[in-house]
């Protein structure tokens, strides 16, 4: 881990103030802990949240638990699954579609009732079945696609559930991080109550009141929310895990897209933790005695090309070119005061998935030119290109300033680059509609960071062609059979050191046909007042707030 400590660029005294407002008085015995989050609003807060990773983060891992769960304890060591809601798993060895999860005894949800294996079809259904009660259309985009092969679950007994996928899947453990489990009892009895709710709306109201009264079986409970103003949530004093209970009463939550708005409002005081601070401010953070920790992630920061009939980057030597235009140490050390690692494919050197590609990506602009004028362009005749981005969110790091110093370096290798900004959560949205959709605005590349912790989310979702949308995040179409039979290789490989050489594969061909514009992996920057301890920044796009307390 690195403690990374520009200039303050101005403050938002209204922003600050404003928040100020904002904030409740609460007993001074109590210990709160008060984050400005890059999301223009809260994450969604019924069980499935939305914007991204940070929505996970925010509202997912702390008021709800999945059957499987990534350990956040190491600065040092890679985060991996480990026992969540279930403390063991097997895939049938006879069908290897099926497997079977032992369930965590003891468990409650936040409003008293149990935890079990109804519970967990319960929580199946309610994104895949959509003749159940309870099945919410507007959860399904952000789960589904994030375990696209399962298909179903039936209880086997109180504490013994079997899940079944369409096809031999060994990544399933790890994608079930992401279906978190809410109280169907909490939902079921809120349903029941809106009887002046028309029957065909009355799931999705259901979830509406829910979301404002959530249950999940997390280590923090809901107390107080306000749309687009914050969310409040409590320490869980009956955790299942006693190690996790946390030792900070209260924690609020505040949107805060602005990189400078939160930075002013960690040096006034008005709040003890800001995600993301602008990195010009930083000698002013570190000055004034705030820490500022970051840590390399497995989080890619990319353009994601379009390989649509038409596009620009249907062309190897185009791809190519972009990849060697960018002088990813100068954005390092210039724009971003060090809070970058290059990315030279989606894992690094030393990892078990990165293979051997014979492309090197680096910064060669002599090269990339030559590439260029290969593919018939020159200074006289440039090609144009238009990206989609954000102004803020989630792992997008600095996205305008990052994207207009892409747009200046591949000036320089005859490239025209046009930026499409729009709002973050709705960037992501389009995502998962794809290249060929209206809201795409005729972008030929997306630029939405991706987290790389596991083969699905670091490369399958991307590279199959099967993932392509609405199924999942494919948003270019890209059709290579090379990569479908790699994958397909990963997939119904149980033995991990040999599906790990499949990945490897993966990576290396994705590198050679240049992918993605691969650019930077993040560091989750975020200031810290002095005040906190005990905080753990992993190896993750995700952390634990149990471990951490103030001290006054």
């Amino acid at each position: 881990m690195q403690k990374i400590s520009s200039t303050f660029l101005g403050g938002t005294a209204l922003a600050a103030l404003l928040l100020s407002a904002s904030l409740p008085a609460h007993a001074q015995t109590e210990s709160v802990l008060r984050i400005g989050m890059t999301a223009a609003d809260i994450p969604r807060t019924l069980g499935q949240p939305d914007q991204g990773f940070e929505g996970n983060r925010f509202t997912g891992l702390t008021m709800y638990d999945a059957l499987t769960m990534w350990d956040l304890s190491s600065e040092e060591d890679a985060s991996v699954i480990i026992p969540g809601l279930a403390t063991e798993w097997a895939v049938d060895e006879s069908d290897t579609t099926k497997w079977t999860f032992t369930l965590r005894e003891g468990v409650t949800f936040h409003d008293g009732s149990p935890f079990d294996a109804t519970a967990v079809v319960w929580n199946v259904e309610k994104v895949l079945k959509e003749d159940a009660p309870q099945f919410d259309a507007s959860q399904v985009g952000v789960t589904a696609s994030r375990m696209p092969t399962l298909r179903s679950a039936r209880v086997v007994d109180d504490m013994t559930v079997e899940l079944t996928t369409s096809e031999p899947d060994s990544f399933l453990p790890i994608n079930l991080s992401n279906l978190f489990m809410a109280s169907p009892t909490h939902w079921q009895a809120i349903y029941d109550g809106l009887t002046d709710v028309p029957e065909a709306e009355r799931a999705a109201a259901a979830w509406e009141r829910f979301a404002a009264d959530a249950s999940g079986t997390g280590p923090w409970k809901m107390d107080n929310f306000v749309p687009r103003e914050r969310l409040e949530l409590v320490k869980n004093e009956e955790y299942w895990d006693e190690a996790r209970v946390p030792g900070v009463d209260r924690m609020v939550l505040l949107p805060m897209p602005e990189a400078n708005a939160r930075t002013a409002a960690l040096l006034s005081g008005q709040i003890d933790w800001a995600e993301a601070p602008s990195p010009d401010a930083i000698p002013e953070i570190e000055g004034r005695g705030f820490v500022i920790e970051a840590n390399e992630q497995p989080h890619v920061w990319p353009w994601q090309f379009s390989r649509i009939e038409g596009s620009p980057w249907n062309d190897l030597n185009v791809r190519k070119a972009a990849n060697l235009c960018i002088d990813r140490e100068g954005l390092r050390d210039g724009l971003l005061g060090g809070l970058m690692v290059p990315a030279t494919g989606t894992v690094e050197e030393g990892h078990p998935w990165r293979g051997s590609p014979t492309f090197e990506i680096k910064y060669d602009p002599e090269e990339a030119r030559r590439l260029m004028e290969e593919s018939g362009f020159s200074e006289s005749n440039r090609l144009t290109v238009k990206t989609q981005t954000s102004a803020s969110g989630s792992g997008q790091m600095q996205p305008l300033p990052m994207n207009e110093y892409m747009q200046q370096a591949l000036a320089e290798c005859y490239f025209d680059v046009e930026l499409d900004v729009v709002e973050w959560n709705t960037l992501f949205t389009n995502w998962r509609r794809g290249a060929m959709d209206p809201t795409a605005n005729g972008a030929h590349a997306t630029n939405v960071t991706y987290a790389a912790m596991d083969p699905f989310f670091a490369m399958v979702r991307f590279l199959d062609s099967k993932m392509a949308p609405p199924v999942s995040n494919n948003w270019g179409h890209i059709n290579e059979p090379k990569f479908d039979e790699l994958v397909a290789k990963a997939r119904t490989t149980f033995d991990a050191e040999a599906r790990d050489a499949a990945l490897a594969e993966l990576h290396e061909a994705s590198v050679d046909e240049a992918a993605f514009l691969w650019v930077a992996h993040d560091v989750g920057p975020r200031a810290l007042s002095p005040k906190i301890q005990g905080f753990v920044q992993p190896k993750s796009w995700f952390v634990d707030f149990s471990p951490i307390t103030i001290e006054e």
